[in-house]
């Protein structure tokens, strides 16, 4: 999980994980229009979109709450490390990182729930009339 926590600050994880959010659109225009209705199955698309969603949303949110928390254990023990020893530099200057590691992460939690509204809001407003949530 360390590892997966490092490289959400480089963002590649994450981005690869939003895939899904990022290709609503793309995924939502292979619906048909009125007059093709019955070509496709739209209700059995949008469920399958539907879960697709939330499998990530629930993914992403958890491995991001997971970093956080590491990040917040690891800052716990750099502020006991840096009051048992003030005039370390290297301590402090670590202790400022995760801080700084620990903001960007809870900013990430804020903007993923941006996305998830984002992508519901377009899913809802193409999907509908083929499918409601909770059924």
């Amino acid at each position: 999980m360390a590892a997966l926590c490092l490289d959400f600050l480089g963002f590649q994880a994450l981005k690869k994980m939003r895939d899904v959010d990022d290709k609503i659109i793309y995924a939502l225009n292979a619906l048909p229009t009125e007059s093709f209705k019955g070509q496709v199955n739209s209700e059995s698309t949008c469920r399958d979109l539907y879960a697709k969603l939330q499998e990530s949303h629930l993914a992403r949110q958890e491995s991001i709450r997971s970093c956080i928390t590491m990040s917040a254990s690891n800052l716990k023990q750099l502020r006991q490390k840096r009051e048992s020893q003030p005039d370390d530099v290297d301590t402090d200057s670590q202790f400022r990182a995760e801080q700084r590691k620990l903001r960007v992460l809870q900013a990430e939690l804020n903007v993923e729930d941006i996305i998830k509204e984002r992508s519901y809001k377009t899913f809802n407003e193409r999907c509908r009339s083929y499918f409601h949530a909770g059924q």
